[in-house]
């Protein structure tokens, strides 16, 4: 009895299909091109899920002459639905009419997704194609906005609607069969091998925060600095819970702000961003808008109800949301991400609805001068434009500037140029790029080489090549980005605790920041220090400790905190890392192009002491 009602649980959870469009002369051969389970074979990315619905999937009628019901079990939910307008109503054996019995129907859950093709994979020349996916059952609520998904389903073609109307127009969906996850969160394929040479590095001769930073976008030269602030951004703080349930969420995500002249490669850090954190999502200021960066309250076109769609800074929840062309972005706009930097989330209170989404993730903008060009004869809060409570909502805000030395410049062209000679292992000089579709790769692309590409060995350090690392810098290593993405995921689940040491030295140094903010007014800085000054410390701080694969913050950890701040807020390099730089063979002095050594006004400002 038990193998029957198994037996019968399954027939009413298996999916159905459409079998009416076989005649005579083709007989099963619809029926077997329909069955047939398709494989999305590309990744595709969810960006709008509806709200869930119950469905009728067993429908029961019962007549008021007498006390049975008759069960009812449609092949599918609308071709039933065509059947029952040919008829009046159902009827008994008796010819009793019979009536719905809402209480003894059976319901299933049911869900519709709009999957988009990945941007990056999309045709040149095309938009992103998008296609509604029909869920149920136990498929309902597995993925959100933002996953990256394989669905696996029957393609199918179904009559469309319009005022209440069945239109000659169909429309395909997919009947989904299974949606396996692919989302760039999950956690990569992580052996034990891969955490013993995590913590070998961590505990090797040397700073491993300096070679992390080094190794985050080789292929840019300079901007030591910034590279460490990135690193930063990609460890994240410690989210901190309260005895009675408040929770610091500020402290996990770190921000950072980057203004600089259009040659800086700024652009190029957002991307080397992207690449390497677990989750990301990319967008620009002057594509964007308030609503599109936290939530939208949209119409639904079936059943026209209200609802809610998922912004980017809600998309990248726990990762990070890159935008760049900041300043292109009207105050408006700009206003609208002031409770997301702050808070971690997102209130909307608009057409009835009242919700509370959450955005903890940190921000990564880039931005250019207000003039186009940074003036040195005036200050940088005129340079940049932005208003003083957005400014201190960011942790760090570097001036990358278009340093003109000689000596400098000669360096950055001698590190372009080699970058454009370099060719990759077993390619020939001359040898024409293949002339291949993007359509063409998807179609043959097989998701089960992501597993067989993952279980292979991934190497720590690049093979040093003269001209991706040039002839002078030999000794110095470079990770790979595939180690560094294990090595960033390892590390962000260390949760690093404050020291007494540590917590004094960064209470002293925020005491001495106000200090002098308030004593010197005239001194040039980029943003202002206020309270906030404090957790960007600990931020830091924590980070830095995670990078070492440390239980504790330790001094040294709030020195390095303490450095990127110095350097942040008043462009000023603190001796110890002055002489142990001068001490590394090929590396450059401080920070390649964020000096401008050609405004002695604006050197003397930048650079003065305490």
């Amino acid at each position: 009895m038990a193998d029957t009602d198994s037996e019968q649980r399954i027939r009413e959870y298996q999916r159905e299909y459409l079998e009416f469009l076989d005649d005579d002369e083709d007989q099963g051969f619809y029926s077997q091109k329909v069955k047939e389970l398709l494989a999305k074979k590309e990744h595709r990315i969810i960006v709008n899920i509806n709200d869930l619905r119950k469905k009728n999937a067993a429908r029961a009628k019962g007549s008021g002459h007498c006390d049975s019901h008759g069960f009812h079990q449609p092949s599918i939910f609308l071709y039933i639905i065509l059947r029952l307008k040919k008829k009046k109503c159902a009827q008994d054996e008796d010819g009793n009419l019979l009536e719905t019995e809402f209480g003894l129907s059976l319901y299933k859950d049911h869900q519709t997704l709009t999957v988009q093709e990945m941007p990056e994979k999309a045709p040149a020349g095309q938009l992103p194609r998008f296609v509604d996916a029909v869920v149920d059952g136990d498929l309902v609520d597995q993925c959100k906005p933002g996953d990256r998904v394989q669905v696996v389903g029957t393609y199918r073609c179904l009559p469309g609607k319009h005022g209440g109307f069945t239109s000659g127009t169909f429309r395909s969906v997919l009947i989904a069969n299974n949606i396996r996850l692919l989302s760039k969160e999950v956690a990569p394929n992580i052996s034990v091998e891969d955490v013993n040479k995590c913590k070998a590095i961590s505990k090797q001769k040397g700073d491993v925060f300096e070679i992390l930073a080094r190794s985050l976008a080789p292929s840019i030269h300079g901007h030591e600095y910034i590279k460490k602030a990135l690193l930063c951004l990609l460890l994240g703080g410690v989210e901190k819970v309260l005895p009675n349930g408040t929770r610091l969420e500020r402290v996990q995500t770190s921000t950072a702000c980057l203004l600089a002249t259009p040659p800086s490669r700024k652009s190029q850090l957002l991307g080397y961003v992207l690449n390497t954190a677990p989750r990301a999502v990319a967008t620009t200021g002057r594509g964007s808008s308030g609503v599109g960066l936290t939530a939208a309250v949209t119409t639904d076109l079936e059943t026209g109800d209200r609802r809610l769609e998922a912004g980017a800074m809600v998309l990248a929840d726990r990762g990070v949301v890159c935008i760049d062309e900041f300043d292109k972005m009207s105050d408006m706009d700009r206003t609208a991400i002031h409770e997301v930097m702050e808070q971690g989330r997102v209130t909307i209170s608009k057409a009835g609805i009242h919700a509370r989404l959450n955005a903890r993730c940190s921000v990564l903008a880039a931005a250019n001068p207000v003039y186009g060009r940074y003036d040195q004869y005036k200050s940088p809060m005129e340079n940049i434009g932005l208003q003083d409570s957005l400014l201190s909502r960011f942790d760090l805000l570097f001036i990358v500037l278009d340093k003109m030395d000689p000596e400098s410049d000669r360096e950055v062209a001698d590190h372009v140029v080699r970058m454009h000679q370099y060719r990759s292992p077993g390619e020939q000089d001359g040898e024409p790029l293949p002339i291949r579709s993007t359509a063409d790769l998807l179609t043959t692309h097989d998701p089960n080489e992501v597993d067989k590409d993952a279980d292979k060995e991934t190497s720590i350090y690049e093979k040093h090549d003269a001209l991706l690392h040039g002839s002078k810098r030999r000794t110095e290593k470079t990770i790979s980005v595939e180690f560094m993405k294990k090595y960033i995921h390892i590390a962000k689940g260390i949760k690093p605790t404050l020291t007494q040491a540590a917590c004094d030295k960064i209470a002293e140094e925020y005491a001495r920041l106000r200090s002098f903010d308030t004593e010197n007014t005239d001194v040039a800085r980029t943003q202002p220090v206020t309270a906030r000054t404090l957790e960007t410390l600990i931020r830091l701080s924590t980070a830095h400790a995670k990078a070492r694969f440390s239980r504790t913050v330790e001094p040294e950890d709030a020195q390095a905190a303490i450095q990127l701040v110095q350097f942040a807020y008043f462009k000023r390099v603190l001796e110890k890392p002055r002489k142990r730089r001068r001490k590394d063979e090929g590396e450059s002095s401080d920070e390649g192009g964020d000096d401008d050594d050609g405004g002695a006004r604006l050197e003397a400002s930048l650079s003065r002491r305490c």
